[in-house]
């Protein structure tokens, strides 16, 4: 009787290591998966750094860029009102020749 109460303690006992070695070997893997969790976390942080970097460097392009074109719809729009300005100036010197023109052959010829 005895050896078979000291054979399930001894039972007993070896369920209690294989669950305690299985537990070990649970926390073991754990914290093997929580190293490389925190790894790849980290190089996914580092990876965000990068590319947020790299977002900012395109918007300050981007700004620039935007800025440069309001230059240039200014340059244009002043380019645009010149040219206009010159046609007018130039049609008026026309219509001025013209009426000089009419002028000097109404009194080459017409009045005498």
């Amino acid at each position: 009787m005895d050896s078979d109460i000291e054979a399930g303690h001894r039972r007993i006992l070896m369920e209690s290591r294989a669950a305690v070695e299985r537990g070990n070997q649970s926390v073991a893997k754990s914290q093997a998966i929580a190293i490389e969790t925190e790894q790849i976390g980290t190089e996914v942080i580092s990876e965000l750094g990068e590319q947020r970097e790299t977002l900012m460097r395109a918007k300050n392009r981007l700004i620039n860029t935007d800025q440069e074109l309001a230059k240039s719809r200014k340059i244009i729009n002043t380019m645009k009102r010149r040219v206009l300005t010159n046609k007018f100036v130039l049609i008026l010197i026309i219509i001025f020749e013209v009426v000089i023109l009419g002028l000097t052959v109404y009194i080459k010829f017409f009045k005498k």
